[in-house]
Formats: C-alpha cells, sequence, structure tokens
C-alpha cells in the first residue's frame, strides 16, 4: 500500500508565505511525475503545480512566480513553496504522484488527503 501525507497548512496573512510538504511511504518502487492540486470551496480541484522525475516544474498561471514546486528524491518528499498568498489561493490542497509499487510494479496514480490553506485579507 502506498500512502500521501501532506502537512504545512494553516492560516497565514495576505502577503505571507507557507511551505506544504507530502511524503511518499509504503511499497514504493518508484515514483514518476508528481504535483499540487488545490479545490476551493465550491469550485472544481485545479492543477497547481507539478515536477517530472526529471525534476522539471510547471506551473499554473495563476502561481507562477509566486509559487515553487521541489522534490527530494531520496526522501519521496515533494514540497510547494508558496509566497506572496493571496485570498484567492485559499483551498484545500492535495498531493498526487505517479508511483509504480513494489508488488505489482506498475504505476498507479495516488492522493494525499489534503491540508487547508486560508489565506486573509
Amino acid at each position: 500500500q502506498v500512502q500521501l501525507v501532506e502537512s504545512g497548512g494553516g492560516l497565514v496573512q495576505a502577503g505571507g508565505s507557507l511551505r506544504l510538504s507530502c511524503v511518499v511511504s509504503g511499497s514504493v518502487f518508484s515514483i514518476n511525475g508528481m504535483g499540487w492540486y488545490r479545490q476551493a470551496p465550491g469550485k472544481e480541484r485545479e492543477v497547481v503545480a507539478g515536477i517530472s522525475s526529471g525534476g522539471t516544474p510547471t506551473y499554473t498561471d495563476s502561481v507562477e512566480g509566486r509559487f515553487t514546486i521541489s522534490r527530494d528524491i531520496d526522501k519521496n518528499t515533494v514540497y510547494l513553496q508558496m509566497n506572496s498568498l493571496k485570498p484567492e489561493d485559499t483551498a484545500v490542497y492535495y498531493c498526487q504522484a505517479w508511483v509504480v509499487d513494489t508488488s505489482t510494479l506498475h504505476e498507479n496514480d495516488y492522493w494525499g488527503q489534503g491540508t487547508q490553506v486560508i489565506v486573509s485579507s
């Protein structure tokens, strides 16, 4: 079994910063792409940032220049550094990873349970 656990969410004032972390554990053979998504109240889940197995990052336009995604391969961890936060960044943030597990050696899509980020104006 593979688990993803996020941490680092919380309440911050506009203009502030937060760093989200997501640790992948369990029967992990390898991890390919990883990403962060968010879902605001009344809205659909949207992609925020992704990072390839080679470390190439991508960002949605609304966070470009403010957020930075990174990963520590040795720790099976992906991070999202969020700077210059805005009230519209308020959402539940979810970690996602494409993981090859040791039992099947097949790649599957796994998600964390989410961490709440609230940005006050």
